[in-house]
């Protein structure tokens, strides 16, 4: 791992974690009353494990529920005050130690990867626009340069079979490849632990494309993990509004959003909560 510039331990860890694509949550003290051992804003590292990896925000009375606040905060990706009384043994931290604190819990998650499979103008305006969304674009393609790439944080020339591409569950697959090969490069994406696929295609190719998957021994299950044709309905004739159509889908598998237009959402919630 390498080490951070500075002579602060705190921001050492926090650019070593980043480094290492490694999630973290830092715990700051904001507000203190009464006897508590850490001061107004001590800070403390909290790795994905709860484990504290330097710094420190008081003793056992408050590592304990910060920790855990951090691993809540690491599987939800919000931030969290959380009030710690350690004067109640029985309401507070659990024993008796004295005062009260306010520590403010920030998560820091490393951002997806968007693997993206293919060259071309659509497949360039995917990786500017997904960049921009906050995804780590990795562009996978023999005909791939840094000039036509310049957000990538990574390009694939030499990967002519797809052996390279090894997303993780949170990674996002998209197959740009405009039919040469997308049947390949579909096998290899299902094969790995990819959270989300989409392909890029049109009506017929990709019924040709899931119909050849299927014959290959692709079940149900699997073929549901594909987004085909990939996007959004949104009448999208250029490049740029094609790769738009599709970042958004991956915005909203990324969020956990519906879909809806904004306006339609919220009569919807208004009518749940009239009924009510």
């Amino acid at each position: 791992m390498m080490r951070g510039s500075s002579g602060d331990p705190i921001l050492n860890a926090m650019v070593d974690l980043r480094a290492a694509k490694r999630p973290f949550a830092v715990a700051t003290v904001i507000e203190t009353h009464g006897s508590v051992s850490a001061k107004t804003g001590a800070k403390a590292v909290i790795d994905q494990n709860g484990r504290v990896v330097t710094g420190w925000v008081g003793g056992g009375c408050a590592e304990s529920p910060v920790c855990q606040a951090a691993l809540n905060g690491l599987r939800t990706g919000d931030t969290a005050v959380i009030d710690l009384d350690m004067n109640d043994e029985v309401l507070g931290t659990g024993m008796p130690c004295g005062g009260s604190m306010r520590i403010y819990v920030e998560p820091f998650l490393p951002p997806p990867t968007l693997w993206l499979l293919g060259h071309g103008r659509v497949a360039e305006c995917v990786c500017s626009i997904g960049v921009l969304m906050g995804f780590a674009v990795v562009v996978d393609d023999p005909l791939a340069d840094s000039e036509h790439y310049p957000d990538a944080v990574r390009l694939l020339t030499e990967d002519m079979d797809y052996g390279e591409l090894a997303p993780g569950p949170a990674d996002f697959v998209v197959i740009a490849t405009q039919h040469k090969g997308d049947h390949q490069s579909m096998q290899r994406a299902l094969r790995s632990g990819a959270g989300h696929i989409a392909l890029i295609a049109s009506r017929k190719r990709t019924r040709l494309v899931l119909d050849y998957l299927g014959n290959e021994g692709f079940d149900s299950a699997d073929l549901q993990r594909v987004s085909a044709p990939a996007g959004f309905d949104l009448g999208a004739r250029t490049p740029e509004e094609i790769a738009l159509s599709v970042v958004c889908e991956l915005v909203m598998q990324r969020r956990g959003g519906s879909g809806m237009l904004m306006r339609e959402k919220i009569s919807q919630q208004e009518r749940v909560n009239q009924s009510g």
